[in-house]
């Protein structure tokens, strides 16, 4: 199988969740974009798996977590690989663009469906 990984970080690439978890496997960090709530209700079980919200739903309707970027970097270091997920891919995608565009890490973002 060819590697997803791409030879630099100036764009974020979509995976399926075989190369995802292959990815995992081979030390990467699972990054789960998700609320709070919907990250305790289920989740990836995988090592090293940090929850960090890029959205918060509230009454008015969806809210981008101002500390998302300072949030990942205090809990990531620069070695750091990460996949980003979420339940349907889109706040993932817009995570990862945030994340490469800020230049932290190499990032790849992929549809994760939990049944």
């Amino acid at each position: 199988m060819a590697s997803p990984i791409p030879s630099t970080a100036t764009a974020v690439i979509t995976i399926d969740v075989l190369a995802a978890k292959e990815l995992l496997n081979s030390g990467y960090r699972y990054l789960d974009v998700r609320t709070v709530e919907e990250f305790d209700k289920s989740h990836p079980d995988v090592e090293n798996v940090l929850n960090i919200p890029y959205l918060f739903f509230t009454p008015d309707g969806k809210v981008k977590n101002g500390d998302f970027l300072d949030q990942v970097q205090s809990n990531c270091s620069k070695e750091d690989h990460l996949v980003v997920g979420c339940l349907g891919g889109g706040r993932s995608l817009a995570a990862a663009s945030v994340l490469v565009n800020a230049v932290v890490h190499l990032f790849f973002s992929f549809l994760f469906l939990f049944g």
